[in-house]
């Protein structure tokens, strides 16, 4: 792929460089069939009259797989010919190499500012609102939706007058099976989550199962096997998925502004409720 510093690469939100067009046909979408057998269904219900906001569940960690089987099945279904940019972390638009593969997919950081000027340009939002709070969710609520009460994706919405499109995914929080989501304990017990501003961490089942093997089995003295073990579970690596699961992804039908929004509704609470359900009914 060319040079991440390249201002080319920044400026065309939404849009794939011919380079990750090419490694999504010959690579990715190769993948993916073997691994997840995906379907997208529901492309019909996304508008072709202006930009709109395609909002969907997120699952198991890094959500990999289902970013993966979205883009192959999104770039085999329009190409380069209908942009969609997805919303993605400020951290790793800067952390190589997530930064430079965020560059040649077209994605923006996850700020009011980027979000308003992408849609402002006419070009679509993918959103994940649930974030890290429904990624790391516990292996038995994998079939909840669960947005933990974020809103800003609704007000960006509002201010912009964009439709809310649902997409529900099912099937890739079981591709890195997660035992334990936490808020407070284990970023500030584990230290380094918190050192880089993570606010949640989980226990993977992948994590649990090394660690324990380096507790036990590793030929080392305690203090060294203990943080040997300690290093894998702040590791992102235990979020990887690996468990070859179908993943399906379904599109409902858009939320129009003028239906959604409402101003007896002011802090958003009914239309998150609403916009949570419509997902959710994507999901069963």
């Amino acid at each position: 792929m060319a040079d991440p510093a390249d201002p080319a690469l920044t400026d065309r939100p939404g849009h794939l460089t011919p380079a990750a067009l090419r490694w999504i046909r010959r690579v990715l979408a190769p993948l993916v069939r073997v691994l997840h057998r995906p379907t997208l269904t529901g492309l019909e219900h996304l508008p072709t009259d202006g930009p709109f906001m395609l909002v969907a569940n997120h699952s198991a960690g890094l959500g990999l797989s289902e970013i993966g089987c979205l883009l192959a099945l999104y770039a085999e279904a329009f190409g380069d010919s209908r942009p969609l940019a997805g919303f993605a972390h400020p951290l790793g638009m800067r952390i190589f190499p997530a930064s430079v593969l965020m560059r040649h997919v077209g994605a923006v950081p996850s700020t009011y500012a980027a979000a308003e000027a992408t849609l402002a340009a006419g070009v679509p939002l993918l959103v994940f609102p649930g974030g890290d709070h429904e990624t790391m969710r516990p292996l038995w609520q994998a079939g909840r939706v669960d947005f933990g009460g974020r809103r800003g994706f609704l007000r960006i919405a509002r201010k912009m007058g964009v439709p809310v499109v649902p997409l529900g995914i099912r099937g890739s929080h079981l591709t890195a099976p997660i035992l334990w989501r936490s808020r407070h304990i284990l970023p500030w017990l584990l230290v380094l989550p918190r050192l880089v501003g993570l606010k949640r961490w989980a226990l993977t089942l992948l994590g649990v199962a090394v660690a324990a093997a380096v507790l036990v089995l590793a030929p080392w003295n305690p203090l060294w096997r203990v943080l040997a073990a300690w290093a894998v579970l702040t590791s992102p690596l235990i979020f990887l998925p690996y468990m070859p699961t179908t993943i399906t992804l379904r599109i409902g039908p858009p939320l129009a502004p003028e239906a959604l929004f409402d101003a007896a509704d002011p802090d958003l609470s009914a239309a998150l409720a609403r916009v949570e359900a419509a997902v959710q009914s994507l999901v069963a």
